[in-house]
């Protein structure tokens, strides 16, 4: 069997990774790229397999940066199943057109801009249509329920924990007679999180390709700590006279701030006030959501029953679906919560929420999620004191907070405890899905801890899965390169802007005279 990293390697998003066993070809997700411009331009490029061959794929959850291209990919000749959990195939049938409708949006203000430069048209990645033709190819399968999709392959779906319909995958094959299993994490949740199960735990694997989002990150607060914080900041925000801006993506982080919203108000933390949601995926999203009661855990599952609804519809709870509707919401000053996506402010009905709320002082802006490098969510949590929205600066006065105690992502630690529990340490561990310092620094945790084989891949690597060792068959350096040297350009880009914001002239020189040496 082999691996090739092609995508969320030494970086977070975008991922995805082709198998070939036995001459079946296959995938195991097919995300977008998300981040700075650098990063986007992937997802632009032809793949570097050719998609009309594949057998099939394999999706571990309906997050964009795992299944966001998989429309592309429909477009350039893949044809066949899609397997994945009955829940995520209810969120992709929302969250794809959705993205390909925000890229029709994008290239049409970007197009109108463009002919006022003379400068030539783009075309998006696909639209809301092509996204749509895609949804025949999903296949449903269960939790725990085996299927064999050819080539001797045997595949089991395991509860991740991450989001409602969120996989573990475990690929049982035979390599030289000997009966092998290789293990993808997906994205592994938290213990005693809202609405999901635990992580399943995983005893036995020979190879596993693992997350690590938060590989050099402890989760220092929890829903519980965070709950008066939460609730102080919005009284104080009322009070200044201003908004809660909150971006949030649509599927599971607005669930989960929903479900945190009720419980604030079910102990009268907080005044009267209304809460908005300003995102036609999100209330598709929460209307699934509230039909897949299955998927709960006990704690969402009891209040459920006692309820008699899902406990993140709440009785002062506005659903704004139309353009209109939510331009309205730009007329109000004060008193609201308004929740909208994108989760990293990087597109969507958000982006203009901020554009009115960011440069007054009386509003607040919180982030509940993982914010990428080159995002706006990312340049604000690192306190730019202005940004660039829809081609206008807005001045940055709005109180910002992050809220790190309700990420879906496991921190280093819980990653630790998960793989604690192997009976049997894998023959190696691929740590992918984060930036590089936090998958390299993971890596060697890994080792330190528990005594596992864990390497770093970079993208474009070949891996074969022998039975008693992973060999590097093949490296692509310049796609590798590529990711990596654009990453780093965006990072001194970013750190010079800083120092001529400060003014600080002698440290300028001293980088410029410094990068002439090396260039």
């Amino acid at each position: 069997m082999k691996i090739t990293f092609f995508g969320a390697a030494r970086t977070v998003t975008g991922s995805c990774h082709y198998v070939e066993h036995n001459g079946i070809k296959f995938i195991v997700d097919c995300g977008l790229f998300q981040g700075n411009k650098a990063i986007k331009e992937f997802n632009y490029r032809e793949f570097p397999f050719n998609p009309g061959e594949l057998d099939f794929a394999l999706l571990t959850h309906a997050h964009i940066d795992h299944s966001g291209l998989l429309p592309k990919l429909y477009k350039a000749g893949f044809k066949k199943p899609i397997y994945t959990t009955s829940a995520t195939v209810a969120l992709a049938e929302i969250m794809l057109p959705d993205s390909g409708y925000i890229q029709e949006m994008e290239c049409e203000r970007k197009n109108r801009k463009a002919a006022r430069a003379g400068e030539p048209e783009i075309e998006p990645i696909y639209t809301a249509a092509e996204a749509m033709e895609t949804q025949p190819l999903f296949c449903a399968k269960e939790y725990g329920e085996s299927f064999s999709p050819g080539g001797g392959l045997t595949i089991t779906f395991r509860d991740a924990g991450h989001i409602l319909g969120s996989s573990i995958v475990e690929i049982d094959y035979t390599e030289d007679d000997k009966k092998q299993k290789l293990v993808f994490t997906g994205d592994l949740g938290r213990k005693e999180q809202a609405i999901t199960e635990d992580p399943y735990l995983i005893k036995q694997a020979d190879y596993l390709v693992m997350e690590s989002t938060y590989g050099n990150r402890e989760h220092h607060a929890s829903p519980e700590t965070d709950i008066p914080r939460f609730a102080k900041m919005i009284n104080d925000t009322f009070y200044r006279g201003g908004n809660v801006i909150i971006p949030a993506f649509a599927v599971d982080r607005t669930q989960d701030i929903l479900m945190l919203l009720y419980a604030i108000q079910e102990k009268k933390l907080i005044t009267d006030c209304k809460i908005y949601v300003d995102s036609p995926l999100a209330i598709k999203a929460t209307e699934i959501f509230a039909a897949h009661p299955s998927y709960f855990d006990k704690l969402t599952t009891e209040q459920f029953k006692v309820e008699g609804k899902a406990p993140f519809i709440l009785d002062n709870l506005v659903y704004t679906s139309s353009a209109a509707e939510s331009q309205q919401l730009n007329e109000v000053k004060s008193g609201a919560i308004i929740i909208s996506a994108s989760g990293m402010a990087d597109a969507g009905r958000i982006k203009h929420h901020l554009k009115h709320n960011l440069w007054r002082p009386e509003s607040s802006v919180v982030f509940f999620g993982y914010q990428a490098e080159g995002t706006l969510g990312r340049r604000l949590i690192e306190g730019e004191t202005k940004v660039t929205i829809h081609g206008e600066e807005i001045e940055v006065k709005a109180h910002i907070f992050t809220m790190n105690g309700f990420s879906a992502h496991a921190d280093k630690n819980e990653m630790l405890d998960w793989l604690s529990a192997f009976e049997h340490k894998p023959h190696k561990l691929f740590i992918v899905h984060g930036e590089e310092n936090a998958s390299l620094e993971f890596a060697e945790l890994v080792k330190e801890k528990l005594g596992m084989d864990a390497v770093v891949p970079f993208m474009g690597d070949t891996v074969e899965l022998l039975p008693t060792e992973a060999v590097v068959v093949a490296q692509d350096k310049d796609y590798a390169r590529t990711v990596l040297d654009e990453n780093l350009l965006v990072d001194i880009n970013t750190v010079l802007q800083k120092i001529m914001v400060e003014r600080d002239i002698e440290k300028l020189l001293r980088i410029r005279n410094y990068l002439k040496r090396i260039s």
